[in-house]
Parts: C-alpha cells; sequence; structure tokens
C-alpha cells in the first residue's frame, strides 16, 4: 500500500497494525508508545477483573460486550474444562471477526458461542441457550477501539468521516440524522443528561436542526460556536458533545438500565458481576442498581468504593484513564424453613 510521508497516518493505511499476527514487532512497537493498533482494541483492568470474578473450570460465563475479546479470552482460559462463555455484541461489523479470532486460538462452540444482541438482551440470550443463570457477568461498557478510530463509523474527529455513530450502522437513525430534526430545547437537555455539558443551551440554540454530514463539519461548527473558549475546554467540549450523540442515537442509558432491572435475575445464588463504565452517566446509573439491590436483598455485597486503573495502565494506555470498576454477589437462595 502507497501512502504519503514516512509512516502511514489514515486508518486504512496502516496494513501492518490491521495485521498483527504478520507483524508482531510492529504491533509491539504501537503499544510500547502509549497507542492502540489500528483495528484492535487493549482490554483495560484486567487483572483485577479476573479477581474480582475469580473464573474457575466449569463456570458460566458473559461477556456482555464482546469487543475485541480481549477480556474473553482471558476468562476462556480459566474456565476449561466443562466452562462455557457467552459473548453479546450488537456490532456487525467486528463481531465475525473477533468470533474467528476466538475460534483461530482453539475455543470451539462447545466452550464459546457469539450472539449478536446488547447487553439488554441478555435475558432472552440465556433462555435460548437453554441456561438458568451465569456463575458470572462482565460488562464493558465503553466504545471499542476499533469503533473509535474507524473514520467510516463516525465516532470520532480524530480522522473525517461521516456522522453516523451508531454500533449497528444497519439500525436506527445516524447522529447527522438526529441532529437535522432535533429542536433545540430537546438537545440542550440530551446533552445535559448524557454529557454534563456545561455551554448546553448555547450550542443547541446554535446546531439543533443544522445538517451535519461529516465528523469534522460538526466539530468544527462546535469550534466557531465558541470562540472564546481555550482550546483544552474546547477539546473537551466537543468529546462530549460527540458522546452525548453517540449515546442518543444508540440508545445506551435505556439498554443500560433494562441491563441492570434484569442483571440479578440473569445470575445464579452467589453469582458475581463486575462492570466497566468510563462517564458519570453509566457510573450513577450502575452505582444505584448495585446499592437498591443489596437494600432489597437481591446483592449479599456490592463495591463499596470504585476502583480505577494503576497508574501504570494510564500511562501505558491512556484510553482506560477514565474506566471505574464496580462489582457486585448476587445473594444465596434463602435456605426453606424447616418444617414443624
Amino acid at each position: 500500500m502507497r501512502y504519503s510521508g514516512k509512516n502511514p497516518r489514515r486508518f486504512e493505511e496502516k496494513y501492518k497494525e490491521h495485521q498483527p499476527g504478520l507483524h508482531a514487532d510492529t504491533i509491539a512497537k504501537v503499544i510500547a508508545s502509549g497507542k492502540t493498533p489500528a483495528g484492535t482494541h487493549r482490554p483495560i483492568m484486567v487483572a483485577e477483573i479476573l479477581q474480582l470474578l475469580a473464573p474457575q473450570p466449569g463456570h458460566i460465563v458473559v461477556d456482555c460486550t464482546l469487543g475485541y475479546g480481549g477480556h474473553t479470552q482471558e476468562l476462556l482460559a480459566r474456565i476449561a474444562p466443562g466452562g462455557k462463555l457467552i459473548g453479546l455484541d450488537a456490532d456487525p461489523v467486528e463481531l465475525p471477526k473477533t468470533e474467528a479470532r476466538l475460534r483461530a486460538l482453539g475455543f470451539g462452540p462447545e466452550i464459546f458461542t457469539a450472539h449478536r444482541t446488547n447487553f439488554a438482551g441478555l435475558p432472552q440470550t440465556l433462555a435460548a441457550s437453554q441456561l438458568p443463570g451465569a456463575d458470572l457477568i462482565l460488562a464493558d461498557l465503553g466504545v471499542s477501539s476499533m469503533q473509535i478510530d474507524d473514520p467510516v463509523r463516525g465516532f470520532s474527529v480524530k480522522h473525517d468521516g461521516p456522522l453516523d455513530m451508531r454500533m449497528n450502522p444497519q439500525r436506527g437513525q445516524s447522529a447527522s440524522a438526529l441532529l437535522q430534526k432535533i429542536n433545540a430545547a430537546a438537545f440542550a437537555s440530551l446533552l445535559q443528561q448524557n454529557a454534563d455539558e456545561p455551554r448546553a443551551d448555547k450550542l443547541a440554540a446554535i446546531l439543533a436542526g443544522k445538517t451535519f454530514t461529516t465528523t469534522r463539519q460538526l466539530s468544527d461548527a462546535i469550534r466557531a460556536a465558541l470562540p472564546q473558549v481555550g482550546k483544552t475546554d474546547l477539546d473537551l467540549t466537543v468529546r462530549r458533545v460527540f458522546q452525548a450523540l453517540r449515546i442518543a442515537v444508540n440508545d445506551e442509558f435505556s439498554a443500560l438500565d433494562t441491563f441492570l432491572r434484569h442483571l440479578p435475575a440473569c445470575l445464579s445464588p452467589g453469582g458475581r458481576v463486575a462492570i466497566l463504565t468510563f462517564h458519570s452517566g453509566e457510573d450513577r446509573r450502575v452505582k444505584k442498581a448495585f446499592a437498591d439491590g443489596r437494600r432489597s436483598g437481591l446483592y449479599s455485597e456490592i463495591a463499596d468504593e470504585v476502583s480505577r486503573p494503576t497508574p501504570e495502565e494510564r500511562h501505558s494506555n491512556p484510553r482506560s484513564a477514565p474506566a471505574k470498576l464496580r462489582w457486585a454477589k448476587r445473594a444465596p437462595v434463602a435456605s426453606p424453613e424447616p418444617s414443624l
């Protein structure tokens, strides 16, 4: 592949990074520089999650956000023999790739199955698999690097691309369509609720109802709307607007609320769940659901404090920086009252 300059800059030009099996040295150099190789994803807080969940041979596990399969690969290695892992992911583009990678590592259908659905479909997936519940459940709520970095998906301003942002490009409306239809009051509310954006009203008045077809067009419009704001704060505002749109386009909070509501019933007695969140709206929901579950007796234990990546991990993988990890343990079944 030909490209301008000494090194490839565009996502599609990084052919070595897209073939990690053939170019291990290149992948190692990219990771050592604190970056994520194009087309891949680096799992976050793996050691902490394995310690909390403590997977054992024979366990039934659900990875509710399969992504690139980094967490899944580590869990699968620990539940054989006799275990089973179900992987869920709504992305029709990345799911087949990840399933193929895990199959190539030797994880056959007897131990691993993949299902195209988001985590709100967990109860239906367990029922279809004829499983009463899971011993361990993991949900990593972050957007994968494969989605962020690929300009075609429209999640980021790193490279210009269509303003889409759908996890499943085959369903729903794009971010461009949402912006074109929404009114200023509704968009201001969306910016506040989904991203805690302090300049929501001003931005909504300028952006709502307008046509933006690319990520660069929207980013430039946000910057032009706030000429007095410094570069650092302006960069944060751009990211918050994109985050708010992504959450709305994919109905993420509704899916998370559904998942958390059904979660206790999907865990076997004594089963454990670990959830990684990446912004305050997600973390508030998880924290409240776990606390309510403990008060009602659904959970016997929950995380009293949030766990975060180590300084070493944040340095080597900057995308891990906002991650927060919470866990809960399903209450055991109450012993029956002795008969008189």
